[in-house]
């Protein structure tokens, strides 16, 4: 990004502008945030409103800010500080790249205290579940495959695990520790906290917030509840229910196509289900207050689970597919279930079922200590493809390829109307076709990798 680019950009979790360094305590908060979380750049000598002020006798300033860094943070950093000549006056460009002796602090404060992280535009104190968190974050450990020493492998509900992996292959007691489910600590096996939130039915004694709330609402805002219901059960189990409450509320259209009602659902249910199963993969579960929420409006829907993103990594980048695990086992689980087909592709997925529904891309936010995808309900365009075309692609996903006449069987459709809907679906590039030619009877449709 050049100098133009970074001016006449927005505020946010990783660029900040100041008018000039007399603010000291705040350029080292913001400096301390950005090495804890993803890195940044802080500009001074510009305004709020963009208007480009300039400094005096840069080379001193730069001296100057060098020292203050220096002696005002640690462990130390090493930013990179440029003065840049724009429209005839000088700016300072102070970089910071993401650390790697985390967490940083304001030097000689009181042990977990002076501690700065970045959260939108603003610099946040760490509380302790943030302190632990950017301490892991450069040792490559998770909160969730940490050991519950205090506890016996009695703990997990292995009926309930192996009942989970039923339809996928036959669990034994030795996978639960390649899953790392169960933990060899010390000579004796003991639980991990992964294992515990999974499989455990006292999994909310040690971890108060492991539900979810669901609510229905009039209109946009909060004040008038239609529907409610608090899920207390196995993380599994509650994307499930989630998905069954979200499908009792949200509205659907009807469209009669020869002589059959198809359904098409004012928003896409696959970005639902991986927003609901990111939420439950990437919630942060050292944090205490509040449970993964979801919230159904007229006009909206949001899916908000504890913890921002895991540090190092900006809404951009998981827009463009970049991927950081918060949960190691909890994570695993679920891809060997199958909720999790590939790690870094969920939103992408999310993303293009709104695009292909006519909607607006989803709204990903850091709120506080919380993550929020927004997905919307009002069409912008014209829908590329609808809930029959939806449930075509997962019926062909879930085998090897398909023939016209097995998914006519499926999905309940004449072969003309099928053929009519594998062509489009084909010209998308959500299928391909393998067969001698276009007129083979036996020709098969498979997905588009």
């Amino acid at each position: 990004m050049n100098i133009e680019q970074i001016l006449f950009a927005p505020e946010g979790k990783t660029l900040e502008f100041k008018e000039n360094s007399s603010a000291t305590k705040n350029i080292i908060k913001t400096l301390i945030a950005f090495s804890n979380t993803a890195g940044g750049s802080l500009i001074i000598g510009v305004k709020d409103d963009k208007s480009i002020i300039g400094i005096e006798d840069p080379l001193k300033e730069v001296e100057r800010i060098a020292s203050l860094i220096d002696d005002s943070i640690a462990p130390k950093i090493a930013p990179n500080i440029e003065i840049i000549s724009y429209r005839n006056k000088s700016i300072l460009l102070i970089q910071v790249y993401p650390g790697s002796n985390k967490p940083y602090q304001i030097k000689n404060s009181p042990q977990d205290m002076g501690v700065y992280y970045r959260v939108g535009s603003t610099n946040r104190e760490a509380d302790l579940a943030i302190i632990g968190e950017l301490k892991r974050s450069v040792t490559n450990k998770y909160f969730d495959e940490l050991p519950m020493i205090e506890l016996n492998p009695e703990a997990i509900d292995f009926r309930v695990a192996s009942g989970f992996f039923e339809s996928r292959r036959h669990l034994l007691p030795k996978d639960l520790e390649t899953l790392e489910v169960m933990l060899d600590y010390q000579g004796r096996k003991v639980p991990s906290i992964g294992g515990i939130i999974l499989f455990s039915p006292e999994r909310e004694k040690h971890f108060p917030d492991c539900w979810v709330q669901v609510g229905r609402f009039k209109g946009s805002t909060k004040a008038d509840i239609v529907d409610t219901l608090e899920i207390h059960d196995y993380p599994i189990n509650c994307i499930e229910r989630a998905m069954d409450f979200v499908k009792k509320h949200a509205l659907l259209s009807y469209n009669l196509e020869e002589l059959q009602r198809s359904e098409n659902w004012s928003i896409p249910l696959q970005a639902v289900r991986e927003a609901i199963i990111n939420a439950f993969a990437h919630c942060d579960y050292s944090q205490k207050g509040a449970p993964i929420r979801i919230s159904i409006f007229e006009n909206r829907l949001e899916i908000e689970n504890p913890g921002i993103l895991p540090f190092g990594v900006t809404i951009p980048e998981i827009m463009e597919g970049v991927s950081k695990i918060r949960n190691k086992v909890i994570v695993r689980v679920l891809h060997e279930l199958g909720y999790i087909e590939k790690w870094g592709i969920g939103i992408a997925r999310m993303i293009k079922s709104c695009q292909d529904a006519g909607l607006p891309p989803p709204e990903f936010k850091e709120i506080a200590t919380r993550f929020r995808v927004t997905l919307f309900t009002k069409a912008i365009t014209p829908p590329r493809i609808d809930e029959t075309d939806r449930k075509i692609i997962e019926a062909i996903r879930e085998s090897d390829g398909l023939s016209t006449a097995e998914i006519s069987k499926i999905i309940g459709l004449s072969g003309r109307s099928i053929r009519t809907r594998l062509k489009n679906l084909v010209n998308l590039h959500y299928l391909y076709e393998v067969g001698t030619g276009p007129f083979d009877p036996n020709k098969r449709y498979k997905i588009q990798k």
